[in-house]
């Protein structure tokens, strides 16, 4: 059964803040083999300007794929997320992500689509620091395969 188009332009609360510690962006550039600097040395990244170390650009995958939980959740979405799966994700930057951050993240229904009895469901998570500032917005898409005829 296809998902109700009534739902794109939902918006949903923010999360609570997630404040960014050095300890995490480290763990995360190790986890993703990426040995830059101004992941791991606040003076490597003063140097290229930051006030801090700041996060690789993926780093927010996790809060915002978190908050997205939201929509998927939904009951009276009533997406199946035992047949998701991950269709794409995007990241479009105002500025890094840096040690000390307090972000939440809102969630917004973009659009859904019907393919071959798919529903391709496009989220977007607006992520703002404690001042309100944009920081980054994260397109995710969501694949929720047909179910199989019996």
């Amino acid at each position: 059964m296809a998902l109700d188009q009534s739902f794109v332009g939902r918006t949903y609360p923010p999360t609570p803040a997630y404040e960014v510690g050095r300890e995490k962006i480290r763990e995360f550039a190790e986890a993703v083999g990426d040995d830059n600097p101004a992941y791991v040395d606040a003076e490597a990244a003063r140097v290229l300007g930051h006030a801090d170390v700041i996060a690789p650009p993926t780093f927010v995958f996790s809060i915002t794929y978190r908050a997205a939980g939201q929509v998927v959740q939904d009951p009276q979405l009533g997406l199946d997320y035992s047949r998701v799966v991950h269709g794409d994700q995007k990241f479009s930057y105002v500025r890094p992500v840096r040690a000390g951050d307090r972000l939440t993240v809102t969630s917004t229904i973009e659009s859904i689509k019907s393919m071959a009895g798919n529903d391709v469901i496009d989220i977007r998570g607006d992520v703002h620091d404690e001042t309100g500032e944009l920081v980054v917005t994260a397109l995710t898409k969501l694949v929720a395969r047909a179910a199989e005829e019996a």
